[in-house]
């Protein structure tokens, strides 16, 4: 069997999924962003449960990529969050090491929102609102969670999850 590399969803199927996939089980990076800006870039040996806590601090602004996410509601439900491994053959470089996988990132990207390894973050696009900014919506994670659902079965996306299958180095 080949595994999973990397995953890549929006923020309102994310929600959607109360277990860790199988094959996603040892995915240990993620990133947060939009069609055309990474706002955050992180590591864990769960990156699957890492974006859950951060999805969950956010509400009470104990992190800056899950307070993005609750600032800019309900936009944000169509981020897109990627899963990967540090074993991706793009990490080769890297020794497959996941704190230069992260670094590597992150010098690639400069995330708006990652301060450490970024000395150049790039500036958060205009029409976002910043993690700092105090909530204008009283708003709580199930409340999202169902609106992220409702987005879903609105919208008619049902979709499978991409994701990308590369045979082990």
């Amino acid at each position: 069997m080949t595994p999973t590399l990397q995953a890549s969803l929006q923020v309102r199927e994310f929600l959607q999924m109360e277990a860790c996939p199988y094959e996603w089980q040892r995915m240990d990076l993620y990133l947060l962003r939009d069609d055309t800006t990474v706002f955050y870039v992180g590591q864990s040996q769960s990156a699957f449960a890492r974006v859950w806590t951060h999805f969950y601090a956010g509400f009470k602004a104990r992190s800056v990529m899950g307070r993005f996410i609750v600032c800019n509601w309900p936009v944000s439900m169509r981020f897109t969050i990627e899963l990967m491994q540090a074993r991706h053959p793009r990490f080769a470089a890297h020794n497959h090491d996941l704190n230069q996988a992260e670094q590597a990132l992150i010098a690639e990207y400069r995330p708006c929102l990652n301060t450490t390894h970024n000395p150049n973050p790039l500036p958060l696009p205009a029409g976002y609102t910043h993690p700092l900014t105090p909530l204008r919506l009283r708003l709580h994670p199930k409340r999202c969670i169902q609106q992220a659902a409702e987005s879903l079965d609105h919208s008619g996306l049902r979709r499978f999850i991409e994701m990308e299958r590369h045979d082990s180095a």
